[in-house]
């Protein structure tokens, strides 16, 4: 049995802060018509146009379906089209559109305001803190 009741462990704490997060990302995202999570996604392909979903899928760390899923989203809004790899035309790679392209700048801004409304009232100190904290926290749940 736990030695704290449950909501007063940093586990439920940061599932608290996860769930706000997201929350604010989803208002912030939404005025660009965007979904959250999709943004992860055009932010890989803006640093590597053509992936293939399966690229996607491990870098997103989801699995091939969910990337599916997303990819007939942002294809029907505009952001994204998928076209056949010219050498095996098993393999479907994704690439932004013109309207993906010119997200990067406002995604950016998003980010930009839910960083900053994330760490308002922490010092420099605290906030390089923080974040080599959840860098640590990060490998503690990521590694095998």
């Amino acid at each position: 049995m736990s030695q704290k009741p449950l909501p007063e462990t940093v586990s439920y704490l940061l599932a608290q802060i996860c769930h706000s997060h997201r929350g604010y990302a989803s208002i912030l995202l939404a005025e660009l018509g965007l979904h959250v999570g999709q943004e992860m996604l055009l932010l890989h392909l803006w640093q590597e146009d053509g992936l293939t979903l399966s690229q996607l899928a491990e870098r997103l760390a989801v699995k091939p379906p969910t990337v599916t899923k997303m990819l007939e989203r942002m294809q029907k809004a505009g952001f994204v089209e998928c076209r056949k790899d010219a050498q095996d035309q098993r393999v479907s790679r994704v690439y932004l559109s013109q309207l993906g392209k010119d997200l990067q700048t406002p995604v950016e801004r998003v980010w930009d305001v839910l960083e900053e409304r994330t760490l308002t009232n922490l010092t420099l100190e605290e906030r390089l803190l923080l974040r080599r904290l959840l860098l640590q926290v990060h490998a503690n749940l990521t590694t095998i």
